[in-house]
């Protein structure tokens, strides 16, 4: 692949003509690397509260600062990206998360480690919002669904990853490890990245104007309303809760009214005029909080409904980012033989279907009533989640391909934020409502099972939401083909 030698930031870059799979791996591990960081540190709290003799509420800071600088952030990186160059700001990302993981590895307080924690976060939006976006330049229109199976392969398999190697690593070495482990994978991400991906000028038009700070800032603060309001006081949901939702309209409204002003808006909202993408934005966020249902909600249906031990819990909670793992690959192909498009229905009349199958409770099945279920919904997140990544990002101009994939991501951080918030409230008001007046041991099975079936018949409901909303997209994808086919005909 010839490509210039040079950056538009002026770094001299190597003749690029690598092949594309070690561009795709550089992405992969880009990837890998931002799912990682959401996943491992979690499992770290317990010893960091011992270690700074903090409360809970004080350490979950340490994950939630990574989250709030992604969530806040990811628009804006791409943006930049579109507007200064992909290479140079993806580069930019790996080695500021690959930094500031060292500054986590070393911080001596609780505060520099939230700080810095706040720093990977920012390197982790440049590298969400652009590995996307590289896909589309890197590989034929084609493979674009194989390419996006392979990421959220990688996805997967960082979320898979997180939790038991974060164990071990804290188990042998201590916390800091769970932060410095990143060190030499980000180094080897970065210096595949600067060998493999492509350097040509990719910028938008609007990189002739001004960054719009204003816009910015307002859908950064707007945004972390919102994800605070969902995060904080989880099972109180007080008065802070509601100004923080009351803040989020009001800065909703501000960034509308500001981005109709400037002349490089951060967002074009023009963009929201195409049916297909809006209802892509929406499915992602729904199908966010759906999945979000099984990671909140599952580990309390497998103790309290079945009874089983911690590591037995473990083990089975795996299952579904394993079968996502694998699934994403095989997705991808499928997208690429069949249609992204006719492979989103397919994949949410799957999600629906599992949901279904959750709802039911069937405490009696043992394992299986979780395990085949669960099956069932991942394979068919995986295989909407690769096919509309693909719809979207192969039908985007070169200019906005770093903000839509923002958008994209965004849309999914939001998902999970308020999947984290609703479902687990409707799964604590529905098994509170089963165990009144019951003993404990009734309330440790009936009242969980309970809770499962309350709040995957709401999951149920909302994916097929999101499968109205893709068979209309669907419909609407195949009028304007027709279109565009008799168009050229005339």
């Amino acid at each position: 692949m010839a490509v210039a030698a040079q950056n538009r930031d002026g770094i001299s870059a190597p003749q690029q003509n690598h092949s594309v799979g070690w561009a795709l791996a550089s992405l992969s591990l880009a990837t890998l690397l931002s799912s990682l960081g959401t996943s491992i540190a979690s499992v770290g709290l317990p010893s960091l509260m011992q270690t700074f003799g903090a409360s809970f509420q004080a350490v979950q800071w340490v994950v939630l600062a990574y989250l709030l600088a992604i969530t806040t952030l990811i628009v804006s990186a791409g943006r930049l990206a579109d507007m200064f160059g992909r290479r140079p700001l993806l580069l930019g990302g790996i080695a500021l998360f690959t930094s500031a993981s060292v500054f986590c590895g070393l911080a001596p307080t609780l505060w520099l480690l939230i700080a810095a924690r706040a720093m990977q976060g920012l390197g982790a939006a440049l590298m969400m919002a652009l590995t996307l976006a590289f896909v589309a330049e890197t590989v034929s229109k084609e493979r674009t669904g194989s390419a996006m199976g392979l990421l959220g392969a990688m996805s997967a398999i960082g979320t898979t990853l997180g939790p038991s190697l974060g164990g071990l690593l804290i188990a042998g070495l201590g916390w800091r490890a769970i932060f410095l482990v990143n060190v030499p994978l980000g180094l080897l991400t970065f210096a595949l990245a600067w060998r493999a991906l492509p350097a040509h000028n990719n910028t938008s038009q609007a990189a002739q104007g001004k960054f719009d700070a204003m816009g910015t800032v307002l859908l950064a603060l707007t945004l972390a309303a919102y994800a605070l309001a969902m995060t904080l006081g989880r099972a109180h949901f007080g008065a802070l809760n509601i100004g923080l939702l009351a803040a989020t309209a009001l800065g909703i409204g501000l960034f509308a009214a500001a981005q109709k002003r400037v002349r490089n808006p951060l967002v074009q909202l023009a963009s929201f005029r195409d049916p297909r993408l809006t209802a892509s934005l929406v499915m992602s966020l729904i199908v966010a909080t759906v999945m979000m249902a099984t990671l909140v909600v599952a580990p309390f249906y497998l103790s309290r409904g079945l009874g089983l031990d911690a590591a037995m819990v473990g083990l089975v909670l795996s299952t579904g980012p394993l079968v996502s793992a694998l699934s994403a690959l095989l997705a991808g192909r499928l997208s690429d033989r069949f249609g992204a498009h006719r492979m989103m229905v397919a994949g949410l009349t799957g999600l629906a279907t599992g949901t279904f199958l959750l709802s039911l409770a069937m405490t009696k099945l043992g394992i299986a009533s979780y395990a085949v279920p669960i099956t069932v919904t991942c394979f068919g997140y995986a295989l909407f989640q690769t096919s509309n990544n693909a719809a979207v990002m192969s039908g985007i101009g070169a200019g906005e391909r770093g903000v839509i994939s923002g958008l994209l991501n965004l849309s999914r951080n939001l998902g999970l934020v308020t999947g984290a918030s609703v479902m687990g409230a409707i799964f604590a008001v529905a098994s509170a409502g089963a165990g009144q007046g019951t003993g404990q041991d009734v309330l440790s099975s009936a009242a969980a099972a309970r809770g499962m079936q309350v709040t995957f018949e709401t999951a149920t409901g909302l994916a097929l939401v999101a499968l109205l909303l893709a068979l209309l997209s669907f419909r609407n994808a195949v009028k304007h083909a027709r279109l565009g086919h008799s168009m050229r005909n005339a």
